[in-house]
Order: C-alpha cells, then structure tokens, then sequence
C-alpha cells in the first residue's frame, strides 16, 4: 500500500479536516493519478453530512477529477505516464451484467462508487478525489485532450455527463426546444450542450438576475418560473426538459409545458421528495417523467471528446483545499459560477 493524503469528514456535523489514508498498491490493469484537481459536486456535500442516509465515515469526497498518470500496471495498454486523465463517479462494476456488458455501467447493481463504496481490495470504503492520488482499473479512467483547460475540465466528470446523457439519450439536435431547469452547476452545462447540440434553449430560473448569464452560455430565452403569465405562453411547446435542480418543487409547473409524447427529466436528486405530479397531466398527453444518472465509460469518453471539439468547458472558480469547507456554505447559498474546483496543489 502507499501513503495519500486529502481532506476528510468524520461525521456528518463536522467540517472537513486533514486525512492521511492508504491507496493500494497498482494491479496489473491499474493506473495510477496524481490528482491536479477536483470539482466540489453538490452530492459530495449531500452525502458527507448523510442527507443520504447512506454515508461512512472518515469520507473522503470528490468524483469530479482529473490529473497525470504516474504510473501503470502490467496489463495496461491505454495509458502510459503524463497523460492527463479524468475519473469520474466510478472506479468499478461487476463487469458481467447486462448494464454494463451495454456499456451502462452506471445502472450495474453492484457499482463500485469513486468514494462511500466497498473497496474489495483494502476491505474498507473506497475514498475520492479530495486528495493527491488515486489507484483506478484502467476500464474506468478516461482520456482528456490538451485542447481542454484541465481544471474546467473536471466538472465534466459529473456536471457534464450528468447532463450530456439524457440529452443524447432523448436525441436532442437541430429543430428541439429544449429546457433546462436551474442554472447551477449542472443547469449551465446543460445550457451548453443543449445549444451546441442545435437545439432552441430555454432557461428556467427563479432569479431574475441569471438572465443575462444564461444567454451568455447559450440560452435563447429566459423565463422565471415563478411568473405564472411568462409559463403559461410556453404551454405545450417543449420536447424536452431537463430538470436540474437539487431541491423538491412542484413539477407540474414543468409537465404542462410539453407537447404531445414530450419527457420531463429529473437528474438533480433532492433530499426530501417532489410533490406527487399530476397524472392527468401525464396521461392526457402522453408525457413521460424520467430521470437519468451521469452515463456510462463509453458515454463518458464521447462526452469529453464531443467538449474538445466543442471547446466547452465549465465556468470555474478554483480555490484551495484548505478552502473547502466555506466552499460547501457558498455552493447552498448558490454562491458559485458554476463549479468550485480544488486545486490539489494547495495540499502540499
């Protein structure tokens, strides 16, 4: 085993504090990072003060990472010392499922969680990005171009695909009028795609303020969802909605926008339920609620390649290690545009 160190919370009322912990030793299909930044997800805050339910404890939070393989095993084949690399939500699946012989690893039922899973190999949990280097199979590491800035590069490995998904999956191109709910971490990449897929965006917002933003990132309108007038003149004229926001609201608000056979998709997951939608809104129209979560390996890699030749990228604000635990308060209060990303420097 070799030494790492990082951030950690001990329980779910304290602040993140210095952690000295073990990674293992690289396998033959290992490949080991050192890590060069973070993104802060609004579920690392969720699940390190156990909103969840689901938490252990010491947690080391982060799945949004990107740094330099150090090192390689054996076995590997894809990667080789000095590329620059990401890691997202996943470090393994069981590999034989239909899921993930589907290349939907995501969905596997025994999914191996960057952190607040079971490692196999140390008997322990396994612990993420807020820290200096991390020990993956290969399968799971996924390559980063140069063209990319690499510290906006790292909400990609959630933000990103978290909505990269559902719009390909529901196949959102030129001639879609797309919405994308909540203009936070995940609602600005969605504005983004959404726009460099060719689809007509609309931005949903409570703040008035964001308007001017969200046409800057790709929005051709803005509407503020709480003027019943302004979401009324958009009755059944969606395709698509991507809900983003992190908090329980009413979602009827949204399914009444759709046309005919259009879908309203959850990706933000609240601690509390949404209220109950209408089934009449649902059935008399044909509309679907769905959800999605983040995507596969294979989605993963097209994502990242689709942003190199795209040049997006997130809207970032880096800061410390040290800084994270103001980092958290900010993000709650929406205190961010969009991503906090930790610069693993500051831990030495």
């Amino acid at each position: 085993m070799s030494k790492a160190k990082g951030y950690a919370a001990h329980s779910h009322d304290t602040p993140l504090v210095p952690f000295a912990f073990q990674r293992r030793e690289p396998l033959a299909d290992d490949v080991v990072i050192d890590i060069l930044y973070c993104g802060i997800c609004h579920s690392d805050i969720h699940q390190a003060r156990n909103e969840w339910g689901s938490s252990s404890f010491p947690m080391v939070p982060g799945h949004e990472i990107v740094g330099v393989v150090s090192q390689v095993g054996s076995a590997v084949s894809r990667f080789k010392a000095g590329d620059k690399v990401g890691i997202g939500c996943l470090v393994d699946s069981c590999r034989t499922c239909s899921e993930c012989q589907d290349g939907l690893e995501q969905y596997c039922e025994h999914p191996v969680f960057t952190y607040n899973s079971y490692d196999s190999h140390l008997n322990t949990q396994t612990y993420g990005g807020y820290s200096n280097r991390i020990v993956v199979d290969q399968h799971f590491v996924l390559a980063i171009s140069d063209k990319l800035d690499l510290a906006a590069t790292a909400p990609l490995l959630c933000a990103g695909i978290t909505t990269y998904s559902p719009l390909k999956h529901w196949q959102i191109g030129p001639g879609s009028k797309v919405g994308i709910v909540g203009l936070g971490g995940l609602g600005h990449m969605g504005v983004k795609f959404a726009h460099a897929l060719g689809a007509e965006v609309v931005l949903f917002t409570t703040t008035p303020s964001k308007a001017q933003d969200a046409k800057r990132l790709g929005a051709d309108a803005v509407v503020i969802s709480k003027h019943a007038e302004d979401m009324a003149k958009h009755t059944l004229s969606f395709d698509f909605i991507l809900n983003t926001v992190a908090a329980p609201h009413n979602l009827d608000a949204y399914t009444q926008l759709l046309k005919r056979d259009g879908t309203l998709c959850l990706v933000g997951v609240p601690d509390q339920p949404h209220p109950s939608p209408s089934a009449g809104a649902l059935i008399f129209k044909r509309r679907q609620l769905a959800g999605s979560l983040i995507g596969g390996i294979k989605e993963t890699q097209e994502m990242l390649d689709f942003c190199a030749e795209y040049s997006i990228v997130s809207d970032i604000e880096v800061i410390n290690m040290q800084d994270v635990n103001n980092a958290f308060e900010r993000v709650l209060r929406s205190d961010v545009k969009y991503r906090f990303v930790i610069d693993m420097a500051s831990l030495a």
